[in-house]
């Protein structure tokens, strides 16, 4: 039998329950677990959207931003500098102007305001921009302290300012076509500035020139004062060092300015008419043919040649713009400057020295130079005979006043090549290589001929007391379009001193000049470019210490035996 204690009945039931609220209670921890764990899960996701990836985003645009701004920052360019270290070029840092639209505060106002600081500007544009929430918007650059201060003044936290470096010109127009300029971005666009763009940009080395800015002041001057008087449409000067070859000063007119060189009339302003512009500079080139003559066949001052009329050569006719119409010495044919006796000097020479000669001075190709724009001679294509006369007196050929200077300095340096350089060397640097073109002996002679010119011939206005002066005159048509205008000339006038000791070689170009009533009539290198030259190494001389030559005999002296006859003004 069996006995049932209503202890044990009592103690199961109590067991039971016990087991079935355990249960309960694992169930609810269980479902309060995965409830907690949810809810860790879209907290850790929210935290990461919201807290996380909103911080990288904001810093990645703020990034975006900051690299926008750090493109346009330039590099400070190195500066140019002339002989004696007056700044010709340098950068100094400027603020510009940016939007970030995201920042802004008040689109309207804003734009509003910096239309009536920036009149050029327009309202609906910028208001456009500033709605489009873009972090990196260009406003204006190169901004003044005092638009920095008004724009400061308009408070919208959307403005902000990136710093770069603008390119100045301190000496504006006067070294424009030499020195060059910069585009808004500092890329070289013209002169030493594009030449020289790598080196300018990865260095902070300044590039010393050979100019000096006085004598560039000088030249200038006189050859704007000669285009002037002559109400030419330009012109072009130059002054080189004829032993060592460094331009002191260098002009083509008219100029530009380089802050702002889209603002030029036409592109004839940006035209650096010194190494790019070739031209017929006509009897300066006797200088070359006299040359050849006294070196290649070895003749005397007394050689005689027939200029009693014109020379008649195949369907060519060679006349003289003021005829002798007499028998000449050489100096008197290079003093009067005759073409129809320099023809026969050339016919004389023949073909292939003549070639040999221009060929040897460098004229028959393009110069190396530091400056890019260089101008390549026009020769006669094919060259005849009757080339050989014509090109002896600078008819049908064109080179560039540059290269006519260098080849002009290497007669009467004492017979030597020299090269034209811009960029002063280094201490250390090798001087150039002397390549021999004519004998000393040829050198003297043809120093004394040009000092002929200048005492007694076509050049007496560039006779300046005590330096003595030699050079040659050369009045040129135009050729314009393939053909030549009687009305339209080129007037120029290649001058040196002293030619006891040749130191400068100064040239005068003036592109068209007409007569003006002082001129009676006329328009030739001896009434344009004459003065001009003269009135330079009036202002040059003294300013170099140049000592006048008082008591020195005159160079021409011993070729006073050979004239016959003194004449006028030539050309």
């Amino acid at each position: 039998m069996i006995s049932r204690s209503p202890f044990n009945f009592s103690m199961r039931i109590d067991g039971e329950r016990s087991s079935a609220l355990d249960q309960a209670r694992g169930r609810i921890v269980l479902i309060v677990g995965f409830i907690l764990l949810a809810y860790i899960v879209v907290a850790g996701r929210l935290f990461d959207v919201t807290i996380i990836q909103g911080y990288f985003h904001a810093a990645e645009e703020t990034a975006t931003r900051e690299d926008d701004v750090s493109k346009t920052h330039l590099a400070r360019r190195g500066d140019i500098v002339d002989r004696n270290g007056v700044i010709l070029a340098t950068s100094l840092k400027t603020a510009s102007l940016y939007a970030d639209a995201k920042l802004m505060t008040d689109a309207e106002g804003t734009a509003r305001q910096l239309t009536k600081i920036f009149p050029n500007l327009v309202y609906g544009d910028l208001l456009k921009k500033f709605q489009s929430e873009r972090r990196f918007i260009w406003i204006h650059r190169n901004l003044t302290p005092q638009e920095q201060q008004k724009i400061l003044n308009i408070g919208d936290p959307g403005l902000g300012f990136a710093y770069d470096y603008k390119r100045i010109y301190p000496q504006g127009r006067l070294t424009a076509h030499m020195v060059g300029y910069t585009d808004v971005d500092g890329r070289g666009l013209g002169g030493i500035e594009r030449s020289f763009n790598s080196f300018l940009t990865k260095s902070s080395d300044t590039i010393r020139l050979s100019l000096d800015i006085r004598l560039q002041h000088i030249l200038r001057r006189e050859t704007q004062k000669a285009i002037s008087d002559f109400n030419g449409i330009g012109g072009a000067g130059v002054i080189m060092n004829v032993k060592n070859g460094e331009i002191l000063a260098a002009i083509s007119l008219p100029d530009f300015d380089p802050h702002d060189p889209s603002a030029a009339q036409n592109d004839l302003h940006r035209f650096n008419r010194v190494t790019l512009g070739v031209y017929e500079l006509g009897s300066t080139f006797k200088i070359f043919t006299a040359a050849a003559l006294l070196e290649k066949k070895k003749v005397s001052m007394a050689t005689t040649f027939d200029a009693r009329s014109p020379l008649h050569r195949g369907n060519r006719i060679i006349r003289d713009f003021r005829p002798e119409k007499r028998v000449m010495t050489v100096p008197e044919v290079f003093m009067y400057s005759s073409n129809i006796g320099t023809a026969l000097m050339g016919e004389a020479i023949g073909t292939q020295g003549l070639k040999a000669m221009y060929s040897d001075l460098g004229l028959m190709k393009r110069m190396d130079f530091e400056i890019d724009e260089m101008g390549r001679p026009l020769m006669p294509t094919p060259w005849r005979d009757i080339n050989t006369l014509t090109a002896s007196y600078g008819h049908g050929i064109a080179v560039t006043p540059l290269q006519l200077v260098s080849a002009v300095s290497a007669i009467v340096n004492g017979g030597t090549l020299v090269r034209p350089t811009l960029v002063m060397k280094d201490e250390k640097s090798k001087p150039q290589t002397s390549v021999r073109v004519i004998s000393k002996e040829t050198s003297l002679k043809m120093r004394q001929l040009m000092r002929l010119v200048v005492s007694d011939g076509t050049a007496r206005k560039a006779d300046v007391k005590g330096y003595m002066v030699g050079g040659k005159t050369g009045t040129a048509q135009k050729n314009v379009n393939g053909r030549y205008l009687d009305d339209k000339r080129i007037s120029s006038f290649v001058s040196v001193f002293p030619m006891t000791d040749p130191e400068y070689a100064v040239f005068i170009m003036v592109d068209e000049p007409k007569p003006n009533k002082d001129s009676f009539g006329y328009a030739t290198a001896g009434w344009v470019a004459v003065p001009a030259v003269a009135r330079v190494i009036s202002s040059f001389a003294p300013l170099y210490n140049l000592a006048p030559e008082q008591d020195a005999p005159d160079l021409a002296e011993p070729l006073r035996p050979f004239l016959h006859k003194v004449s006028g003004e030539g050309h």
